[in-house]
């Protein structure tokens, strides 16, 4: 399984709203892209100050196999919602981190 982690500095003048905008778009891929299995949204929540390093809000998909993960990426509404995300975030992909973490059961 590949977990796809993004985490967001978003600039201080994005809405609530508006990042639910964007979360809902990447919940919404679920219904379209074969072996996406789950979609978490969220806040951190983490009592380490300072860790987080201004990545506060964030979601993690989780994909069948680095298969299903490259069909999301390439996915048209994805890459739609990824310039959404940018657009968004403070300093442009500077305040976009990602990582996928290929678990092992």
């Amino acid at each position: 399984m590949i977990r796809h982690c993004v985490f967001i500095r978003f600039k201080p003048t994005i809405s609530a709203a508006a990042k639910s905008e964007i979360f809902e778009e990447i919940t919404a891929l679920k219904d379209r892209i074969p072996g996406l299995l789950a979609v978490h949204v969220g806040i951190n929540v983490s009592p380490e100050a300072g860790m987080d390093k201004g990545f506060s809000d964030g979601f993690i998909v989780d994909f069948d196999d680095s298969f299903a993960r490259d069909s999301y990426l390439a996915d048209e509404e994805h890459r739609k919602t990824g310039a959404k995300i940018v657009a968004a975030a403070l300093d442009g992909v500077a305040g976009v981190l990602v990582y996928d973490l290929e678990t092992i059961d």
